[in-house]
């Protein structure tokens, strides 16, 4: 199943990056190989319209300005990589055991914390944000604390002494290091303002998941008709990934068949 997290992703990576798409010919001949319900799928990737930087834009404004920050008496929100730094940014970022963070003020412009070895990509992808035009990026050196670096930035915003919203996903070994950094601070959840913002979706969102919906239906309609008896549960895999690649995206599901249906999963 295609996550919406996922397809958000794929949307974006559209409107900045050029791939090389086969010829009519070579389409030709993949489709041959393919089961009929599988070949005869049409792609959806057109529909789908990337989230705009403007859109970005509006999620942290709307963090800020329609007072959940203030409601919870949040002076900021701190994000690592996940799915909430790519709601408010689009930046996608592995996540490791080397702090990158944003710091999302209730007042002021945010700021970043990145190794100093990534400061090459990270400025690549923060142009593509809402803060691209003259981002706040802190760096550090494998001999320095990232924290320290985080801590400087709150006191440089005048809210060292303030309340931070900690993403809640977060790793404890950063939220730790954090607190002993930044000492002067209090340390929250940011939860009722991340989900604040995303639980509530812009026509736009409701858009692009609905085309999510649209295309995984026709995408297990599609491995349906073409199951057959004795096919094994990588062939049915083989058959969703190439049912995704006709409409468009990336997907993915769970297929497990006798004793593997013991495996953990959920």
């Amino acid at each position: 199943m295609i996550s919406r997290r996922r397809f958000l992703q794929t949307g974006s990576l559209a409107a900045g990056v050029s791939v090389a798409l086969p010829t009519r010919g070579h389409a030709v001949e993949a489709n041959k190989s393919l089961p009929p319900a599988i070949a005869a799928l049409r792609t959806l990737r057109g529909e789908a319209k990337p989230i705009t930087i403007e859109e970005r834009a509006g999620r942290q404004e709307k963090a800020r300005r329609l007072m959940l920050m203030r409601e919870n008496n949040l002076s900021a929100i701190l994000l690592t990589p996940g799915t909430s730094l790519a709601y408010f940014t689009g930046i996608r970022w592995e996540g490791g055991e080397r702090l990158f963070a944003m710091v999302l003020p209730a007042k002021g412009e945010a700021f970043y914390v990145s190794p100093a070895f990534e400061e090459g990509r990270a400025r690549e992808q923060i142009a593509q944000s809402p803060d691209g035009a003259k981002p706040d990026l802190r760096v550090w050196q494998e001999d320095e604390s990232p924290y320290v670096r985080v801590a400087q930035g709150l006191s440089d915003r005048g809210i060292s002494s303030g309340t931070i919203g900690i993403e809640e996903t977060v790793k404890f070994v950063f939220t730790d290091n954090l607190r002993k950094a930044a000492a002067s601070a209090t340390f929250a959840t940011a939860t009722p303002v991340t989900a604040g913002c995303r639980m509530i979706k812009s026509p736009h969102e409701l858009e692009l998941m609905g085309i999510a919906n649209e295309a995984t239906l026709k995408v297990y309609e599609a491995v349906y008709h073409a199951l057959k008896p004795g096919m094994t549960q990588t062939e049915a895999l083989s058959l969703i990934a190439a049912g995704y690649a006709k409409v468009g995206f990336r997907g993915e599901a769970s297929v497990e068949v006798g004793p593997y249906t013991a495996n953990q999963h959920g």
